[in-house]
């Protein structure tokens, strides 16, 4: 069984009764990112993917803008109770040190802020303002996606407890897709790769998370240049002002061939 994965021994009642059996379930475990060897911030993660995570992260949070920024990438030591490397310390040496703020980072579905604020420091930091016009998605296309996640989710096959996010080309391509516990790492993991991977502004691409479109989420779109955001589920208030703002085309209820715009149908032919 691999790190992403665990067994735990369960008690399952069903109508036919009651039956002990181990039941498979998705890691949990921290990753502390420092940088230049001080702790910058603590995320709950599925192990996998940390690499594109710490770029994805650190895009997100401004801290850089290219992958050439980050000089290595390098886990530390940190031991269980039988003496094995945990891979849960990673030390990123940047190019350009940055200092590091004391109160680090609140790593939550919460953004942190409020409303107009919120907004407003979003859009002074971003570096790649999202341009008016280029990509166009069909609603075919745009509605196929989600299928295509769902159906790369391997590990949500066996446990039923990730998020995914993936990145596609306006026709329905899946060019990279990552898993995780928590839906904004699964973001920074795919947005990660995109930087590593020089795709980042992703101004041509169109990035799928499997369940709402929070704030947050909204802002990691806007902070790698991606134009469209497609949601299985609903967005927030925020998020919608958020894309609103940020000229961001937002969609949600992915639902077969039906859906909701919220924002940016310039982007979407039918």
């Amino acid at each position: 069984m691999s790190r992403v994965t665990a067994r735990r021994p369960t008690l399952r009642i069903a109508e036919a009764g009651a039956i002990k059996r181990p039941d498979t379930l998705a890691v949990e475990e921290p990753l502390e990112i420092r940088l230049d060897g001080t702790s910058l911030t603590v995320t709950m993660r599925t192990p996998g993917s940390d690499i594109d995570l710490v770029h994805g992260f650190l895009l997100s949070e401004n801290i850089i803008a290219d992958a050439e920024d980050i000089v290595s990438a390098r886990y530390c030591a940190g031991t269980d109770e039988n003496g094995q490397n945990t891979y849960n310390v990673l030390d990123v040496r940047l190019r350009t040190p940055v200092p590091v703020s004391p109160r680090g980072f609140l790593t939550t579905g919460a953004c942190g802020l409020c409303g107009k604020t919120a907004l407003e420091e979003v859009r002074a930091r971003t570096r790649y303002p999202i341009p008016a016009e280029g990509l166009t998605v069909t609603t075919a296309a745009l509605a196929g996606m989600p299928g295509t996640l769902r159906d790369r989710q391997s590990v949500f096959d066996a446990t039923g407890g990730l998020h995914a996010a993936g990145l596609f080309t306006a026709d329905g391509t899946l060019l990279t897709l990552r898993e995780d516990i928590g839906r904004h790492n699964a973001v920074d993991k795919v947005l990660g790769w995109a930087l590593r991977e020089n795709r980042v502004p992703a101004y041509d691409l169109v990035l799928i998370v499997s369940g709402r479109a929070s704030f947050e989420l909204v802002q990691k779109a806007v902070q790698a240049g991606v134009p469209m955001l497609g949601a299985v589920s609903a967005p927030s208030s925020l998020a919608v002002d958020l894309a609103a703002d940020s000229g961001l085309t937002l969609a949600g209820f992915l639902r077969g061939p039906s859906m909701n715009i919220y924002t940016g149908a310039h982007r979407i032919q039918r």
